[in-house]
């Protein structure tokens, strides 16, 4: 009952953090069906138009975002663009990323360099641009830290990704397309993973209530000591607009550059 209760406070509480959400009815729901028989399909939009291509996202509580293995990269020892699938919670591919950056830029800048992220759909339509600029990320400085804008469609700014500076923890911000801060990502203060997930919760700006998760999934120690492929997963509520959705997608970007882009910290 307790759980249940809770549960029902979460779904309460949540729309006052997110734009355009204040009226429950007008939230994006996943439909019940048989697990055994379970296909995916995108459903009716709710009332209102939403951004082309980001209809895929309304009934998914579960997205997986997993990077292509680079054979060159691994081969020669150099850092290629980034590739990833983005996939539903059954697999199937909804969305696919490239990473579109200079070759001076990833090897002189590493993990910090500028880029942007082009994501486009099954039929090859761009429907989401993700612009990363290149920034410090130190907890020595307070200033200038890391920060990605959103696009969605390409040429309209949906959201950003805000790094906020703590001695202690990595901390950041879903802002909305004004720079106003809806959600907050809290994640452990050792990224290493030690053999396991490594989990960001997704919280409400007071961070006493936590909506969600963005998991760096454990691939093994193979994997994850001699390539660069990471697994990621995304929890959030089925309800969440999407142009949310689409932030942290972008916000799981810039944590696979900032934390896991070497092989070794990924273990």
């Amino acid at each position: 009952m307790a759980s249940k209760d809770a549960q029902n406070q979460r779904s309460r509480s949540l729309p006052g953090f997110l734009p355009e959400a204040s009226d429950p009815d007008h939230g994006l729901h996943i439909s019940p069906s048989n697990p055994g028989n379970q296909v995916w399909q995108r459903g009716p939009p709710p009332p209102g138009s939403l951004p082309p291509g980001l209809e895929y996202l309304s009934q998914l509580d579960l997205i997986i975002i997993h990077q292509q293995v680079e054979l060159l990269g691994m081969i020669l020892g150099t850092e290629t663009s980034n590739k990833y699938e983005i996939k539903n919670s059954l697999g199937q591919r909804i969305y696919f990323a490239v990473e579109e950056s200079i070759c001076f830029n990833r090897t002189f800048c590493s993990t910090l360099r500028s880029c942007t992220l082009k994501i486009t759909d099954n039929s090859g339509r761009e429907v989401i641009t993700v612009n990363r600029p290149l920034r410090c990320n130190s907890c020595w400085c307070p200033c200038y830290l890391q920060e990605l804008e959103i696009q969605a469609p390409p040429g309209t700014i949906v959201g950003y990704v805000a790094q906020k500076w703590d001695p202690l923890l990595p901390k950041f911000t879903i802002q909305n397309a004004n720079k106003e801060d809806i959600l907050k990502i809290v994640g452990p203060c050792a990224t290493c993973g030690c053999f396991g997930d490594v989990d960001f919760e997704v919280k409400t700006i007071n961070e006493k209530l936590t909506i969600g998760k963005i998991s760096k999934y454990w691939s093994g120690f193979v994997n994850d000591v001699f390539t660069n492929a990471d697994n990621f997963g995304i929890h959030v509520p089925a309800d969440l607009d999407v142009t949310v959705k689409a932030t942290m997608i972008g916000a799981c970007f810039l944590f696979d550059f900032m934390f896991f882009e070497h092989s070794l910290a990924g273990l």
